[in-house]
């Protein structure tokens, strides 16, 4: 009766640690995915500190609806390029990026769409 309890108790044991383990390594992975899921949402709708290669796509979509897109691109990659900034949305919102809703051209007009 000794030899077959302490085996009885082992399996219990290695049953305990695998499950234990298991545990371990599910509530690592939510942790990961929750981290990743607060990053992603953390960053969807920013529209400052923009990475030199990440003004092309931010000025495709601010200038998605315009009829004068080559011009629209021209003067926003080249406004995001100095400011690191480009508004939200297609249209207005300037006041969310003092350097682009600064920047004027010689006859006072805005230089940024």
């Amino acid at each position: 009766m000794g030899r077959s309890s302490n085996f009885f108790f082992l399996i219990i044991f290695v049953i305990l640690a695998f499950f234990s383990e298991l545990k371990t390594a599910s509530e690592q992975m939510v942790n990961v995915e929750l981290s990743l899921n607060l990053a992603a949402r953390k960053h969807k709708h920013r529209h400052s500190g923009f990475s030199a290669a990440e003004c092309p796509g931010a000025c495709q979509y601010r200038c998605s609806k315009t009829a004068y897109k080559k011009a629209c691109l021209f003067f926003c990659q080249k406004c995001c390029f100095k400011c690191r900034c480009v508004p939200p949305g297609t249209y207005g919102h300037k006041e969310v990026c003092p350097c682009y809703n600064n920047w004027k051209t010689q006859r006072g007009g805005p230089k940024c769409p």
